[in-house]
């Protein structure tokens, strides 16, 4: 029986753990401490990332290092591969409609007359020129 990675990635504590591994190995401490999660919470998901092959853990000393294992998305990634296709065709269209957006929102303003700054000096006022 194939692990549930669907079932694994579908708990955001757990993304957000796979995002925090991103950057490289952790403990499970820091995990924790990281994403305000209890111990034996933390340590059911990391259980559950480990059996779905997500994250391997590495023991030094007392502690629990974790690091994201790429390879156990190849699951997701293989299932969600023949839709890709929905995804860029949708993104194609959006392009499309912004492109054609964009000569409308770049055209200027028409220009409207300041009266501050557009009429002439009143014949008794005083201006820099003088």
């Amino acid at each position: 029986m194939l692990p549930d990675v669907f079932g694994a990635l579908a708990n955001p504590a757990r993304r957000r753990m796979l995002d925090a591994l991103r950057a490289g190995p952790l403990t499970a401490g820091e995990l924790t401490g990281l994403l305000e999660l209890s111990r034996s919470a933390a340590s059911e998901h990391l259980a559950v990332l480990r059996e779905t092959g997500l994250v391997r853990e590495e023991r030094r000393g007392r502690n629990r290092v974790y690091h994201l294992r790429p390879a156990g998305l190849e699951q997701a990634g293989d299932w969600l591969k023949p839709y890709e296709h929905y995804w860029n065709r949708r993104l194609d269209a959006l392009g499309d409609l912004l492109d054609a957006a964009a000569p409308a929102a770049s055209d200027p303003a028409p220009h409207q007359a300041d009266p501050a700054h557009d009429t002439p000096p009143h014949p008794t006022e005083r201006t820099d020129d003088d």
